[in-house]
């Protein structure tokens, strides 16, 4: 072999194993700017899809935490990459403020079949025959429920911009609440803490909560608490709450889908790709949720139930990060 022959051989052998890396580090030198709202439990769901991101080649950048409305702002304009934790369709009216489809690209479920509500204790909606929160209308149910001397409801409520605040006091007019409920807010942990603890103690409790979240290990529907239905469909964004059982607890069945920068994911495929295909499921989120509760809570605990998580579906996720790398050929 003469030395022009050598040359084009590693010439040919570098060009190969270049176009090899490419295939398998499709994001490689590309920043990625994913935010989440404050709350500990999206951390796990973040982490994940960074996770994957950074096995594509892509250079993650520390989580930011922003309120979901100035999130949604962050991602159209740019400013962000993604953010895994867009709650359909709780959150369109805030999705399509930002931009809507012109701004974000979204598609795939990432987490489906999410519920929430209205929960009471199952041995008072025993005693008394409570099964509807249309109940309340009468002042002595509600005054079951009352744990200031006022005389109304006391519903441990939806904390402000999260969405559900404005879906609960909806509601409270439409079925003719106001008077006999106060929808209490604050910081959600803090004030489910108090709640739990009042049900530990043998007192009645009222509360709003969804899943996936801790509460529901906590509180077991059908165990320890019940949800309550609603008179009829009565939702901000004139959407059918009835689900096909023909119960209706007042809200959608809700996903977590990922919205990106629209403009990146057309320019990013692989990404594009892993946002579409991603799943995790409620109750795998609700544990890892528990865990968060329990104390675990740091980023380095959370990276570890992260990694947990792989191990435990790694044909799964690998299978993402093939799809997503085929998706960039």
């Amino acid at each position: 072999m003469n030395l022009r022959t050598t040359i084009a051989s590693l010439v040919l052998a570098g060009g190969v194993a270049f176009a090899a890396q490419a295939e398998e580090m499709p994001g490689k030198g590309v920043t990625v700017q994913a935010i989440q709202s404050p709350i500990a439990e999206e951390t796990f769901q973040t982490m994940l899809m960074n996770q994957a991101l950074k096995d594509l080649g892509y250079e993650i950048k520390p989580i930011q935490e922003v309120d979901y409305s100035a999130g949604y702002t962050s991602v159209a304009n740019g400013d962000a990459t993604y953010m895994a934790v867009n709650w359909y369709p709780l959150h369109e009216t805030m999705y399509k403020n930002a931009g809507g489809d012109d701004k974000f690209y979204r598609k795939g479920k990432y987490i489906d079949g999410a519920a929430q509500g209205y929960l009471i204790d199952k041995k008072t909606a025993e005693k008394h025959g409570i099964t509807n929160i249309g109940q309340f209308t009468d002042p002595k149910i509600a005054k079951i429920f009352d744990t200031d001397g006022d005389g109304k409801a006391d519903l441990t409520g939806c904390q402000a911009g999260w969405g559900c605040e404005g879906v609960i006091e909806h509601q409270l007019d439409a079925f003719k609440l106001r008077d006999t409920i106060a929808h209490r807010q604050g910081q959600y942990a803090a004030i489910i803490s108090d709640t739990i603890q009042r049900y530990k103690d043998g007192d009645p409790i009222f509360y709003y909560t969804w899943t996936p979240y801790w509460v529901s290990g906590i509180l077991v529907p059908g165990k320890d608490v019940v949800w309550l239905e609603v008179p009829f469909s009565a939702n901000p964004n004139n959407a059918e709450t009835k689900l096909p059982s023909g119960k209706n607890y007042g809200f959608e069945i809700n996903s977590e889908r990922v919205v990106a920068n629209k403009q990146w994911a057309e320019d990013n495929p692989a990404a594009a790709k892993l946002f579409e295909i991603a799943k995790l499921s409620v109750n795998d989120v609700s544990a890892q949720n528990m865990k968060v509760r329990d104390g675990e809570d740091s980023q380095e605990a959370i990276m570890g139930h992260t990694k947990a998580w792989i191990n435990a579906n790694q044909e799964t996720y690998d299978g993402w990060l093939e799809e997503a790398r085929a998706a960039a050929k």
